[in-house]
């Protein structure tokens, strides 16, 4: 038997794919859920059979319902295939530090180790979870099922502030805002060496990583474009040797992973990035003490967004909301400043 995909929606005009598979010879008499099971590997028999008696499986433009059918000549079935339907997360009572909220918007001072919504690794016990037990269940409703009210996302080590919204007008907003980059955004972050320029931009590409595809990396071709901004506030130069800096980085663009992305490239790695530091980059002058003092305090990529402004979808008025640098960076910065 074979099979060939056709791509597109079933009669119900529900997302999926549909194949058209034409019997053979050797299938004649078989059960038709073992036929298509065959066909459409790796499908399991299982789920092949919840197809057929879900009337996912039409012969000659007629509904077949029985998985034990069997087989005959010159037959051809089409088989609809339903796009997976994203879970929607469950409410989860968890402590929030709120900065503000009204009823459009909540605005959140988001811990390090915190997910953003459930994805694979992280199905509960995420900031989504924890909106939706604060906001009510008509939250929800708002934005994409799996991830409602998210309108930009912080990585699970980072920390910092972060806007959802509350309403599906106010989601509109916001998604709209940030695709205009209209938003402002600046991080602190602690990075290995001191950038030549102190103040500058990085403007290169981003996109997956050519050999390992759960990391980005600048691209030279594809991949989006994305601009960040920086300016060094402190710097940390021992015997004449640049060992760490203090930045403060404003996001031009939201690409995956920009910022720790972009350092990297620039050759100054956020500090604590396991993913995108390089050993070589972080162990000139600085003393085994003080890396290891650094590694036990923080063991996370030194990197906290400090600073977010939007306009309230709402109102004509501007917000604008900062928070202190958290105890860890500090302690990274007197760690360093004691070594010198």
């Amino acid at each position: 038997m074979s099979n060939t995909p056709l791509n597109n929606e079933s009669p119900n005009n529900k997302s999926g794919d549909t194949y058209i598979v034409a019997a053979d010879p050797t299938d004649i008499g078989n059960r038709l859920d073992r036929v298509l099971a065959t066909a459409l590997a790796p499908l399991a028999r299982n789920r092949i059979k919840i197809l057929i008696e879900a009337g996912h499986v039409q012969l000659f433009a007629a509904t077949i319902k029985d998985p034990s059918y069997r087989v005959k000549p010159d037959e051809t079935y089409s088989v609809f295939i339903p796009a997976p339907q994203p879970e929607i997360p469950l409410g989860q009572k968890m402590p929030l530090t709120i900065l503000y909220e009204d009823e459009a918007v909540i605005v959140i001072d988001k811990p390090a180790g915190l997910v953003v919504h459930p994805a694979p690794g992280n199905a509960d016990m995420t900031l989504v979870n924890a909106l939706i037990d604060h906001c009510g269940d008509g939250y929800k409703d708002v934005g994409e099922p799996d991830r409602p009210g998210i309108v930009h996302r912080l990585d699970k080590e980072t920390s910092g502030i972060m806007v959802a919204a509350k309403t599906g007008a106010a989601y509109t907003s916001l998604t709209g805002q940030f695709a205009e980059r209209s938003v402002g955004r600046t991080y602190r972050a602690f990075v290995w060496g001191v950038p030549r320029p102190r103040d500058g931009s990085v403007e290169a590409n981003i996109g997956r990583h050519k050999i390992n595809r759960k990391k980005m990396a600048v691209v030279e071709k594809a991949g989006k474009h994305a601009l960040t901004h920086y300016t060094t506030a402190t710097t940390y130069i021992k015997h004449g040797q640049d060992i760490a800096s203090q930045l403060d980085l404003r996001l031009a663009t939201g690409r995956t992973h920009q910022i720790r992305v972009h350092m990297a490239h620039l050759g100054h790695p956020v500090i604590g990035d396991r993913v995108y530091g390089r050993a070589k980059q972080t162990r000139g002058g600085i003393s085994s003490e003080a890396l290891s003092a650094i590694n036990e305090t923080h063991g996370r990529q030194a990197l906290h967004a400090y600073r977010l402004e939007f306009d309230h979808p709402e109102r004509d008025e501007r917000l604008r909301f900062g928070v202190d640098t958290p105890e860890g960076l500090l302690r990274i910065g007197k760690i360093l400043k004691d070594d010198l």
